[in-house]
């Protein structure tokens, strides 16, 4: 996870969002331990103001709800959340959403994390994918759900994973989490 921030830190330094972070996509050497990242198909140079990307970027159980709900204008945090899947999924052995379509998807996650509204991601319900009609779903325990993860681990991952991308924590934030405190490269 270390190296993976690290990696993405660097891309995110350097104006490049990588939007394809997946198990798939990161490559390990079996003899240094040392990851890399690749396939950069679908990354991008991005300037401040982010420009209107496409919204078909990510496998699907790696895509962050915002891209899910149709948000035009997106940022780092699209990564960010991508790191989080693949965290959950190295501790917990399974990917911890994985819908069969874009709408099973987005249930996935407000099962976990309740189905948001105005005021748990300020103007979520303006997306052009978010509908009134969706089924609210109440915020899941993340310590019953994931149950290999300890206390410190699942604070970086809640950190990672906030629904809401204005409260997602940025790469230079997740490396200086406690998690990593006692790791030396």
């Amino acid at each position: 996870m270390y190296q993976l921030i690290q990696g993405i830190l660097h891309c995110h330094q350097r104006r490049i969002i990588h939007r394809d972070l997946k198990p798939q996509n990161l490559l390990v050497d079996p003899k240094t331990h040392t990851i890399k990242l690749a396939d950069f198909g679908l990354a991008r140079a991005f300037s401040v103001p982010i420009r209107t990307l496409t919204h078909e970027i990510e496998t699907l159980w790696y895509r962050a709800p915002e891209v899910l709900l149709g948000q035009k204008e997106y940022a780092l945090g699209v990564d960010m959340w991508a790191i989080r899947c693949i965290f959950s999924e190295l501790v917990e052995k399974k990917p911890l959403f994985q819908g069969d379509s874009e709408i099973d998807q987005i249930f996935k996650i407000f099962q976990f994390h309740g189905t948001p509204n105005n005021s748990t991601w300020a103007g979520v319900t303006n997306l052009p994918d978010f509908k009134s009609t969706f089924p609210r779903f109440r915020q899941a325990v993340p310590e019953q759900v994931l149950s290999n993860f300890d206390p410190v681990a699942l604070d970086l991952l809640q950190k990672l994973i906030a629904i809401d991308p204005a409260r997602r924590i940025n790469a230079k934030e997740a490396i200086a989490h406690p998690y990593f405190e006692h790791f030396e490269m």
